[in-house]
């Protein structure tokens, strides 16, 4: 009995150190640039700030990306590029560029992101998304790779309250929005090689608003905030958010991502995407019969608001 006590003492205390714990911050962030991206009216403004945590690190919000300085998803559907397909049958894909990820098999990318995504492939930045907030888009990615082919993904939930993980909506000032990503692959002959379910890994790095800090659960690379407030407020303004920095090396093939938690799948009624028609025109890809992809996320779809993913395809 005092061997295995002695075991999982020593368990405990090596998880409860491998735990990586947040940086927090408390309050907005300050803004460093007003928009991204201007679609006039029809558009939420996708502000950027930085905000100093408690341990004295500075953190871009919602998070530092390569919109400005890489290629652009070519789109499948975007209202501010004047780009409305009613279906599939519609989109000409040989108009799609090809772009490079080092190999000779070519493969294709139907990505719906709520709200922004860059596409790794094999270590390399392929494309980012066309829209970084609103309104709703969706995107095509064709690209040629040799197998595996590795996929890693930075996903982020915009935000308009910067530092504090919030938007307006839902009669709230301060309303906790909801991410999400579905994705299906194919190969050049229509294929399916991957889709979007539990497979992927799904790990964490931005969480707010934080009401009550004890809500959050830390122990080893599980971070959960299942158990904090979800509802939204009038006066979030003094509210808080964990911030983890990225990990070295998250995109290259070699990334020991085992430790990461499995992403975690959502029903197309719980990411509310009824009246998106960046998805809904194309159900024949997104929800296929035989490949239906999930939208896949974290473990918190609400809180969690910067996620990686990864997942490697034979």
């Amino acid at each position: 009995m005092k061997v295995l006590f002695l075991c999982f003492t020593i368990a405990l205390i090596a998880s409860l150190a491998f735990a990586q714990q947040p940086s927090f911050t408390k309050g907005p962030a300050k803004e460093i640039d007003a928009g991204l991206f201007d679609c006039g009216s029809n558009d939420r403004v996708s502000a950027v700030g930085t905000i100093t945590s408690e341990d004295g690190k500075i953190w871009t919000v919602p998070a530092e990306t390569s919109f400005k300085t890489a290629t652009k998803a070519a789109d499948l559907y975007n209202e501010c590029a004047g780009i409305t397909p009613d279906s599939l049958s519609d989109v000409d894909l040989s108009a799609v560029p090809v772009l490079d990820a080092g190999g000779s098999e070519e493969f294709i990318a139907y990505i719906f992101g709520d709200n922004y995504f860059e596409l790794h492939v094999n270590g390399k930045l392929l494309a980012v998304d066309a829209m970084p907030f609103t309104p709703f888009n969706s995107s095509i990615v064709r690209f040629k790779a040799d197998r595996p082919v590795t996929i890693a993904m930075k996903l982020v939930d915009w935000e308009e309250n910067l530092g504090l993980g919030s938007e307006k909506g839902r009669g709230s000032a301060f309303h906790p929005g909801d991410g999400g990503l579905v994705m299906h692959i194919q190969d050049i002959n229509g294929k399916t090689i991957a889709i979007t379910d539990s497979s992927w890994r799904a790990q964490t790095f931005y969480i707010g608003p934080l009401k009550d800090l004890s809500c959050l659960k830390i122990q080893g690379t599980i971070r959960d905030s299942s158990s904090c407030d979800m509802s939204g407020s009038n006066d979030g303004s003094s509210y808080s958010a964990a911030h983890w920095p990225l990990p070295d090396g998250w995109t290259a093939a070699n990334f020991d991502d085992a430790t990461w938690p499995s992403a975690v799948t959502y029903t197309n009624e719980t990411v509310g995407i009824r009246n998106k028609l960046a998805y809904t025109n194309f159900l024949d890809i997104f929800d296929a019969l035989e490949a239906d992809a999930q939208f896949i996320w974290s473990s918190n779809l609400i809180l969690d608001n910067l996620v990686l993913i990864r997942r490697t395809i034979n």
